[in-house]
C-alpha cells in the first residue's frame, strides 16, 4: 500500500516540475499530534516527530534519536532512515527541485534543512490529492473560568501588548493554537490529545484582536461576549483585511507562522521575526494553574498506584502490552474529571521497552513475560491539568546489570529533583546532573532529560526543557518532566519520569514533584544510593502513602506501606 502511494505521488512530479516532495509530521497548525497525519500515511512511521523527502528514485525519512529503532522497524523497507542530528538533509539532498506545501513549513525550517535546493511552493497538498482524510465533527470552543485560568484574558493581552510596544511593533500574529488558547482562556476539541482550539489571532497595540477560525466553532465565544462578530476573520478575507490596516511593523512567530501566512503579511508590512512572547508567558504557571495541576496529579497518581499494584500483585496471567495499557486507562476513567490521554500510551515489555517511543497495537503487541521489565509512559488530560509519567516495572528478580542501570537512572532522576535552581538555573546545566551516574559507567540516552508541559494544554511545550542544548533560564512556575533513561537495544528499556515545577520562596528556589506514583523498589541496588538519595525515596513514598492510603483497599495499602 505504501509503495503504491509513493508511485502515485511520483507521477505528479512531472506536472509540477519537481524532483521530489517534502512531507512533514505537523499539520497546518504545527501541532505535535496532527489531525491529518500525512507522514504516517506515506511512510508508515507513526512517531510524533520527523519528515520525509520522496525523490524520483530514493526516499529519505529523517527522525531524531528517540525514533531511530521505530523508524527502521516501520519504514526502512521503502525509506532510507537518517538520524537528523547526525546528518542534516541539505548535506545529502542537493541541487533538486523540491516541492512543498507552504502551509506546513516555516521559512526558518526550510532554509535550515534544504538550503542547497530549489524550493517550489505548491498550493494544493499532494498527499491530500492521493488520500482523503476524514472530516471530524465541528465542536465549538469554550471558555475557561478565570478562577481556573488564574488571570483574566484582558490582563494577558496587556502583557503581550507591552512586548509589542517595547519592540516597536504595531501588530502581532499569534499562529500557535495553544498560544491563542492560553491568551484568551479558551479550549477546544481540535486535537486528539490536547484541548486545543485551532485558531490564529491578530493583536494590535491598542489591545484589539481578530480571530482566524472556523466561525461555527466560535458560537460559544459570541454568546459569552468574549468576541464580537466583527472580530471574526475568515482566511479568504485576510489579504483584504491587511490592506486596510494602518501601521508598519508586524511580529510573526519563527516556529509556527507558515510561509503561506508570512507571504500574505509580508506583502503589506515589515516583518519582525521573534519567538511568540506567549511561549514564555504561559510557561510560568500562576498559583491557580499550579493548584489545579497538583490536583490533577493526585487523581492521576491514584490511578497509577492502583495500576502498579494490580499488574505486580493481582494479575496472575500472561497479558499483552495492549491489555496493560487499556487496564491503566480503565483506572484513570474511574475519576470523573479524567478526559482522555495526553498522548498515546507507551507500554513496552522487554525488548520493546528499548524503543524509546514504542507504540503497541493489536498487530504488534507482545505478551508480557515474568522475566520482562515493563516500561509504561502515559499521561492524562483532566479538569483541569495535564499529566505525564513513566514507570519501569519488574515482575521477578533481575540481574545486577539491570538493577545497577535502573539505580543510576534513579540517581540522575533524584539529582534533577533536588537541583538548587539558584545555582543550576538552565536546562543545559541540569541535564549534566541527570546523566552523571550513567556516564560513569559509559552509558547514556539519546533523548532530552525533560520537556516543558502546558497547563491543560499540550503535554510538550517550551521554551524550557532539560537537555544538552537548552539555555533558557528556569523561572518560577515552570513545569518540566524529569525523565532520564537507559536502553539496551533488543533487550530492555528503563525510564523514570515525574513532572516537577519550579518553586521560589524567600529562602530557596527548587523543584517540587507533581507526580505521585510509586517507584520500582525491586529494581534498586541500595548499595549505590547515598543517604540523601535514600531519604528522598523515603519521603517521596511516605508522601504517596499519606495522600492515598485512605483511598486504597486493605491489600493495596499494605503493599504501598512496604515501599516506605
Amino acid at each position: 500500500m505504501i509503495l503504491k502511494k509513493i508511485k502515485i505521488l511520483r507521477k505528479k512530479f512531472k506536472q509540477y516540475n519537481i524532483d521530489g516532495y517534502i512531507i512533514p509530521k505537523n499539520d497546518e497548525y504545527f501541532s505535535e499530534y496532527a489531525k491529518n497525519d500525512r507522514l504516517k500515511n506515506i511512510t508508515g512511521f507513526s512517531g510524533s516527530a520527523g519528515f520525509t523527502v520522496v525523490l524520483k528514485k530514493q526516499n529519505y525519512l529523517f527522525v531524531d534519536g528517540r525514533y531511530t529503532i521505530q523508524a527502521h522497524q516501520q519504514s526502512s523497507k521503502n525509506f532510507k532512515i537518517i538520524e537528523i542530528h547526525k546528518k542534516l538533509p541539505h548535506t545529502i539532498i542537493k541541487n533538486f527541485n523540491l516541492g512543498y506545501d507552504p502551509t506546513l513549513f516555516t521559512s526558518k525550517l526550510l532554509n535550515k534543512y534544504f538550503k542547497n535546493n530549489n524550493l517550489i511552493s505548491i498550493d494544493q497538498n499532494l498527499i491530500d490529492q492521493i488520500f482523503k482524510f476524514k472530516e471530524k465533527p465541528t465542536k465549538p470552543f469554550y471558555s475557561l473560568d478565570t478562577k481556573i485560568a488564574g488571570e483574566p484574558y484582558s490582563y494577558k493581552i496587556s502583557k503581550v501588548v507591552r512586548f509589542l510596544k517595547k519592540n516597536k511593533a504595531d501588530y502581532c500574529f499569534i499562529s500557535a493554537p495553544e498560544n491563542v488558547a492560553w491568551l484568551l482562556n479558551i479550549r477546544g476539541y481540535d486535537n486528539p490529545n490536547s484541548p486545543i482550539a485551532n485558531a490564529r489571532l491578530i493583536l494590535n497595540k491598542k489591545k484589539e484582536f481578530f480571530l482566524i477560525a472556523n466561525e461555527k466553532k466560535l458560537k460559544n465565544l459570541l454568546l459569552d461576549k468574549k468576541i464580537k462578530k466583527k472580530q471574526i476573520l475568515p482566511i479568504k478575507s485576510l489579504p483584504q483585511f491587511l490592506d486596510n490596516l494602518k501601521g508598519k511593523n508586524f511580529i510573526i512567530d519563527n516556529k509556527t507562522c507558515s510561509i503561506f501566512y508570512e507571504k500574505i503579511i509580508k506583502s503589506n508590512f515589515n516583518i519582525l521575526k521573534f519567538d511568540d512572547p506567549v511561549y514564555e508567558l504561559k510557561s510560568m504557571k500562576n498559583s491557580n494553574e499550579i493548584k489545579h495541576m497538583i490536583e490533577a496529579h493526585k487523581k492521576d497518581g491514584l490511578a497509577l498506584t492502583k495500576f502498579i499494584y494490580w499488574i505486580k500483585n493481582v494479575n496472575k496471567k500472561k497479558i499483552t502490552e495492549v491489555y496493560a495499557q487499556n487496564k491503566l486507562e480503565k483506572f484513570r476513567k474511574l475519576n470523573k474529571d479524567y478526559l482522555f490521554p495526553s498522548f498515546d500510551t507507551i507500554a513496552g515489555a522487554g525488548s520493546n521497552g528499548a524503543i524509546v517511543h514504542y507504540r503497541a497495537n493489536k498487530k504488534t503487541t507482545k505478551k508480557i513475560e515474568q522475566n520482562d521489565i515493563l516500561l509504561v509512559d502515559s499521561g492524562g488530560q483532566y479538569h483541569y491539568g495535564t499529566t505525564d509519567v513513566t514507570r519501569t516495572i519488574s515482575f521477578s528478580k533481575q540481574n545486577k546489570f539491570i538493577k545497577n542501570a535502573y539505580t543510576n537512572v534513579l540517581k540522575g532522576h533524584i539529582a534533577v529533583a533536588l537541583t538548587n535552581l539558584n545555582k543550576d538555573d538552565t536546562g543545559k546545566k541540569i541535564d549534566i546532573r541527570a546523566r552523571k551516574y550513567l556516564k560513569k559507567e559509559g552509558q547514556d540516552y539519546a533523548h532530552g532529560t525533560g520537556h516543558g508541559v502546558g497547563f491543560f494544554l499540550n503535554v510538550h511545550e517550551g521554551p524550557q526543557s532539560i537537555s544538552k542544548h537548552n539555555s533558557i533560564k528556569i523561572k518560577n512556575g515552570m513545569i518540566l518532566s524529569n525523565e532520564p533513561g537507559f536502553y539496551k537495544k533488543n533487550h530492555f528499556g528503563i525510564r523514570i519520569e515525574n513532572l516537577i515545577y519550579a518553586k521560589k520562596t524567600k529562602r530557596s528556589f527548587n523543584f517540587e514533584n507533581l507526580t505521585l506514583a510509586p517507584l520500582e523498589k525491586d529494581l534498586i541496588n541500595y548499595e549505590l544510593l547515598n543517604k540523601i538519595e535514600k531519604d528522598y525515596l523515603f519521603k517521596y513514598h511516605l508522601n504517596i502513602y499519606s495522600e492515598f492510603s485512605s483511598l486504597l483497599n486493605k491489600k493495596e495499602r499494605k503493599w504501598l506501606a512496604t515501599l516506605i
